[in-house]
């Protein structure tokens, strides 16, 4: 174990097993389908296996296109990280800074936004996610929520 990652499970609520793997976050794992107003929004996200999940993000509006995202979960030397592709470019790393029963949190202090991504799932079985930072001079979040299954 790296030191850095030694000093980030001291003060995390992560723990051994989860951290060294993935398996905790397999209740994102499926097909998931909402809606927010005219846009129909689709996320899916694999199982974990081999230390990696690999999941895509799609807005449709009026039967086009109008936003996407790939991303993928791995677990590395230093902890699970989120590396985000907003419209295929470059992934930008997030590191969970928790990771518990069916929440966790990435953040990424350095990025202008977002700087913090949650994902949780609600007892009623929904999938929700939500973005939050400070991109200038005041905080702004923005957050979605899906269903599994075909819409």
């Amino acid at each position: 174990m790296t030191l850095l990652a030694a000093l980030f499970l001291a003060g995390s609520t992560l723990t051994a097993p989860q951290q060294d793997s993935l398996a905790g976050l397999a209740w994102l794992a499926g097909d998931w389908f909402g809606s927010d107003g005219t846009v129909e929004m689709e996320e899916f996200w694999t199982n974990p296996q081999g230390e990696m999940m690999l999941g895509a993000h799609r807005d449709v509006r009026d039967g086009k296109a109008v936003s996407f995202e790939f991303f993928r979960i791995e677990s590395t030397p230093d902890g699970i990280v989120y590396f985000a592709s907003p419209r295929g470019r470059p992934p930008v790393p997030f590191r969970a800074i928790e990771n518990s029963d069916k929440k966790v949190v990435f953040e990424n202090r350095t990025h202008d936004f977002p700087k913090r991504i949650i994902y949780w799932q609600a007892d009623d079985g929904s999938l929700h996610a939500r973005v939050e930072g400070d991109p200038g001079d005041r905080e702004r979040a923005m957050e979605w929520r899906w269903t599994r299954g075909k819409p």
